[in-house]
């Protein structure tokens, strides 16, 4: 079913950071780093990720969250929400909030904390797939969910209508490779996104596009092109940031904003700013990539 649904859903796409401003949503920087993001050629937004702290937000502000993003897109990419829990009455909820909204499709975890084995995530998926029209994207991270997809769990969310992706975090490009056919496929590490897509893969949705979309958006399309050697190259200049800012810490992503007057670096309890040896690698990064990230400042 995966060539039948919208093909915008393909390419480099942002897990958007979530500004905040003395503890409130900033609505203002999000519809500007909004704005810059598809100025600079970006595929498409995810909201609500972790990245995006949405894990802190209520009810209201994830809202607020979607629907500014929405309005400030304008239908010029997609728009995916992250509206995973580990419970799947709240994930249902959450889904279909999103779809009256008018979220593109929602970007789902593997239920985490709570290990439900594989039987308990296709019953999650599937009861979730019977509610919701939206396409779905599974994001599968074993390192945070404890819970891994395995062939045969794979094999069976295939057979469900609207699971339209695959976001793989693992790493492990092998054994999704046989399901390219099946589900469009994202790789979560933007660095590894030659391997992945020569693979099979079809995008990048990465926490460092928030702060280099047009480098990432050139890897991206180098490496669906085929072009293998100026991907590398592309590659390696992104990997000094993706190591700093290390794996989507929005403490990390909002300082190399925040580094530029006017993105507030802001996060939500529990999490931290930067650490100052983490601030530093991060500067160090920026100064040695030349893509033109100061452009944030005049959008």
């Amino acid at each position: 079913m995966r060539r039948n649904v919208w093909p915008r859903l393909s390419g480099a796409i942002t897990p958007l950071v979530t500004p905040f401003r003395h503890g409130a949503v900033d609505i203002a920087s999000l519809e500007r780093l909004t704005e810059w993001q598809i100025a600079s050629g970006i595929g498409g937004l995810a909201v609500l990720t972790v990245t995006g702290e949405g894990p802190a937000l209520c009810d209201t502000e994830r809202d607020l969250v979607l629907s500014t993003v929405l309005r400030a897109a304008d239908d010029r990419v997609p728009v995916i929400a992250a509206t995973g829990t580990n419970g799947t009455a709240s994930t249902i909820a959450l889904t279909r909030r999103a779809e009256a909204l008018g979220a593109s499709a929602a970007l789902v975890t593997v239920p985490y904390y709570s290990k439900p084995g594989q039987k308990g995530i296709l019953r999650h998926f599937s009861e979730l797939a019977s509610a919701c029209s939206l396409p779905l994207i599974i994001s599968s991270d074993p390192g945070r969910t404890a819970s891994p997809l395995p062939p045969s769990t794979l094999d069976e969310l295939s057979q469900t209508g609207t699971i339209f992706g695959l976001l793989d975090a693992s790493g492990d490009i092998g054994t999704l490779a046989p399901y390219r056919d099946r589900f469009h496929l994202f790789t979560g590490n933007a660095v590894a996104a030659p391997a992945f897509i020569a693979c099979g893969g079809d995008g990048i949705i990465a926490p460092a596009a928030n702060v280099l979309p047009k480098l990432v958006t050139s890897l991206q399309h180098a490496s669906a092109c085929g072009n293998l050697p100026a991907a590398l190259v592309l590659a390696d200049r992104l990997a000094p940031l993706a190591e700093a800012i290390g794996d989507g810490e929005p403490a990390n992503i909002k300082f190399a904003l925040g580094a530029f007057p006017g993105i507030p670096a802001d996060v939500r309890l529990p999490l931290v700013p930067a650490e100052q040896t983490v601030q530093e690698a991060i500067c160090a990064a920026l100064q040695s990539c030349t893509s033109p990230v100061r452009r944030v400042l005049s959008l």
